[in-house]
């Protein structure tokens, strides 16, 4: 449905189109991750964000549209699905609870502010046919170490319950985005 109403955009004559993907598109890849390598996706998100992906860029080669494809790693902030690190984290500490369980934290990842990834976005939309785009911030981070940050900004009385849970299997232990083509393309220092 989302490709055939984004398809549907193009054939009606838009000439720059820009979707966000995800950084799970690259799957169990490590280290950094620059938009040449290979999609190996391992969920089922992923390989739907880059089955879309595939088919648009099909697609707009039969038109002369242009496709932005924003791959989103880890954006953070006001909004978020309930269930993702920083809105249970926030409402954990604001409820009183006196402990925040977690996994050991180790792994590294790319969290990136939403009013950061907006910005980029917007700036991607008003440069055309940009392509494979990493939004990230490309400096890995370790997670306990994001929580324990955000802890500490708050002001937050909470401790951690490391290794209450376990590493997701779905995630290498470590993967950032290469933000190189993001800051040619956006000017993004």
């Amino acid at each position: 449905m989302h490709f055939r109403f984004l398809n549907q955009l193009i054939g009606a004559g838009l000439r720059h189109l820009v979707v966000t993907g995800t950084c799970y598109e690259y799957g169990m890849q490590s280290g950094p991750l620059a938009e040449d390598l290979e999609a190996k996706p391992v969920t089922a998100y992923g390989l739907g964000k880059d089955l879309l992906r595939r088919q648009l860029e099909r697609a707009v080669t039969y038109t002369g549209a242009s496709l932005t494809w924003a791959r989103l790693f880890y954006p953070f902030g006001e909004g978020q699905a309930p269930n993702s690190l920083w809105p249970q984290l926030k409402r954990a500490a604001e409820s009183g609870q006196p402990t925040f369980n977690m996994s050991a934290g180790e792994q590294l990842r790319d969290y990136l502010p939403v009013e950061d990834v907006a910005r980029y976005i917007v700036a991607l939309a008003l440069t055309d046919g940009c392509g494979l785009v990493n939004v990230c911030s490309g400096t890995p981070i370790s997670v306990r170490s994001l929580v324990e940050r955000w802890i500490r900004e708050n002001g937050w009385s909470i401790a951690l319950n490391l290794g209450r849970y376990p590493y997701p299997e779905y995630e290498p232990l470590a993967f950032w985005g290469d933000p190189r083509k993001l800051r040619r393309v956006i000017g993004v220092a």
